[in-house]
């Protein structure tokens, strides 16, 4: 809106919205939480052991019975939790790679109510449908539908989103993130991982910007502290 700082996001959201609907939000998409192999430009879930529907008893109260089958089937050591090692072989890209182990730590961490370094039935319930939710804002942006999110796509994401962000902001996350190429792109994985880092560290920004001004006086310490609570 006029006069924010950090872009055109709507009254009382200058720095830019979570997905339509809150983390949590957004059902499963048809034919499965991920899609299905061969449906589209963006993938499913890894072929082999993980690939296809374990045989599922009740669901708990609260948990999709589809989510159930898939929690049984990705949970491969039968122990109950999913770790951050069975998650990124459950998770793959349009390309076909792996999550990235960042991504899947991230959303281990947001999921893991007991602070194990796992998650239940419940927390991979709700991380499915965080998942799909992230995948359609992701099919959304990536207007040429090739699978991946270019320069431009993600400059245009990050408007959309109400995020204020230079174009070498931009060109500084592709290098970091995306493989070394002259048109530089990134996976979904990626995108989730940008998104949720930038959501979090704008969220302890507009901490210490009560004015919304668009910027703030840090000391050192508080710097590193914003980035050791924000970032891991």
């Amino acid at each position: 809106y006029p006069g924010a700082p950090y872009g055109g996001g709507p009254p009382g959201t200058p720095y830019g919205p979570p997905p339509p609907g809150g983390p949590y939000g957004g059902g499963a998409a048809p034919g499965g939480p991920y899609g299905q192999p061969g449906s589209g430009p963006y993938g499913g879930p890894q072929p082999g052991p993980y690939g296809g529907a374990a045989p599922g008893g009740n669901a708990p109260p609260g948990v999709d019975p589809e989510a159930l089958s898939w929690f049984q089937a990705v949970d491969a050591d039968r122990s109950g939790y999913i770790s951050m090692k069975e998650l990124k072989h459950a998770l793959v890209n349009s390309n076909w790679s792996t999550f990235n182990d960042e991504t899947c730590l991230l959303m281990i961490n947001m999921f893991d109510k007991t602070r194990s370094g796992r998650i239940d039935v419940y927390g991979f319930s709700a991380l499915l449908r965080f998942i799909q939710q992230w995948k359609n804002l992701f099919q959304q942006y990536d207007r040429d539908q090739s699978g991946s999110i270019s320069f431009n796509e993600l400059q245009q994401a990050f408007s959309q989103m109400g995020y204020n962000l230079s174009p070498q902001f931009s060109q500084l996350l592709l290098a970091r993130y995306a493989p070394r190429s002259s048109n530089p792109s990134i996976q979904l994985d990626r995108f989730i991982q940008i998104c949720m880092q930038l959501q979090s560290t704008t969220d302890a920004f507009r901490e210490k910007d009560a004015g919304l001004v668009g910027n703030v006086r840090l000391s050192y310490e508080d710097f590193l502290t914003m980035v050791v609570t924000r970032m891991m």
